[in-house]
């Protein structure tokens, strides 16, 4: 398998509108011991990629400072977290066995080592990324997805929006039998959120708009609730008894608005805020109901396992909305910051 020295790439050197994505001509990135080279076939889009290139993540103590996921980004930085490819090289050292797999990356850098580790960093945003030909990734963040019955594209959408879900699913701890609402059900978290709780034997209740209700519908929800009418109204009426887990990639209002609905012990998983960060609530709900609002930022590497399962056993079904070529990226962008289409955008290099 023959890698040329350069390759196209979709870079960010500051940040901005979908103007300041660059196609450029770069070196292949050489993999360090420890690493593999990766020729990308999907990478696919995610709200983190217009967040990072905005720099809309703020910093503690300044939720208005232009920053990266996890702080300042370093310039140029390619972007892309979702990666779907064929391992073509590894570094010094290396099990060339892998050479040749179809591999699906986590693009998560972790705290520590362990199983249990929190993601700190994101391929994309504190390395580089998968709009591009090539990819280096660390060899155990690589997953041989090659006898998975999911194509390319369906691979590359699973690692942020599946991952996500999983994420707040698992930290939710949501049960067989358990009531669930689902915020920003058509986006590529919430189609995911919708399909593996089901999976798992949840009433799903999916909170949606116009014409992507009977989309959502279709993904598995028990019911959809149009998120333009009385939604605490509507939440009531098609769960009397209350909800036991939230997971909400929304915020803002909801948060306050839905925190009554919850039952004795329910819990809020939030993963996004997409309706706002500032967000007021009766802490009384809170204690007098031993509810409890947990933050939920992507995966562990114990999630991410179970989520190559899931892939190897094609037990989900990703939902493709578009693909476009890589020199598209900041058309799939401006795609992607409209929210008129359901499911994953993905670019092919």
């Amino acid at each position: 398998m023959g890698v040329t020295e350069t390759m196209r790439a979709v870079r960010i050197a500051k940040h901005g509108g979908p103007e300041v994505l660059e196609l450029v001509e770069v070196a292949v990135p050489t993999p360090r011991a420890g690493e593999a080279l990766v020729r990308v076939s999907a990478v696919a889009l995610n709200n983190t990629d217009l967040w990072t290139r905005e720099g809309a993540y703020g910093r503690p103590g300044d939720p208005t400072a232009l920053s990266g996921w996890r702080g300042p980004i370093d310039f140029p930085r390619i972007q892309g977290a979702d990666v779907a490819g064929r391992v073509v090289a590894v570094g010094a050292g290396g099990d060339e066995s892998l050479i040749g797999r179809r591999v699906m990356v986590d693009p998560a850098i972790y705290d520590n080592a362990g199983p249990d580790a929190n993601p700190v960093g994101l391929m994309g945003s504190e390395r580089d990324g998968g709009y591009a030909e090539y990819v280096t990734a660390p060899v155990e963040r690589i997953h041989d997805v090659t006898d998975s019955p999911l194509t390319d594209d369906q691979l590359a959408t699973l690692p942020t929006a599946y991952g996500t879900a999983l994420g707040m699913i698992e930290r939710g701890r949501v049960r067989k039998g358990e009531t669930v609402l689902v915020s920003g059900a058509s986006g590529g978290v919430g189609l995911a959120l919708i399909q593996i709780a089901r999976a798992r034997g949840a009433k799903v209740l999916a909170i949606s708009g116009g014409r992507k209700i009977d989309a959502v519908r279709e993904a598995g929800a028990h019911a959809v609730l149009d998120r333009a009418r009385d939604l605490t109204g509507q939440i009531r009426k098609a769960a009397p008894e209350g909800i036991d887990v939230a997971l909400d990639v929304v915020a803002g209002a909801l948060v306050s608005d839905g925190l009554p609905l919850l039952r004795e012990g329910g819990r809020w998983v939030v993963a996004g805020a997409l309706g706002g960060y500032d967000v007021s609530l009766d802490i009384r709900r809170l204690y007098l109901h031993n509810a409890q609002v947990i933050g939920s930022a992507m995966h562990t590497p114990t999630h991410f396992g179970l989520l190559v399962d899931l892939a190897r056993q094609a037990e989900i079904q990703p939902v493709i909305a578009a693909t476009f070529p890589l020199s598209d990226a900041a058309r799939a962008q401006e795609q992607l910051a409209r929210r008129e289409h359901v499911g994953k955008l993905v670019l092919h290099p």
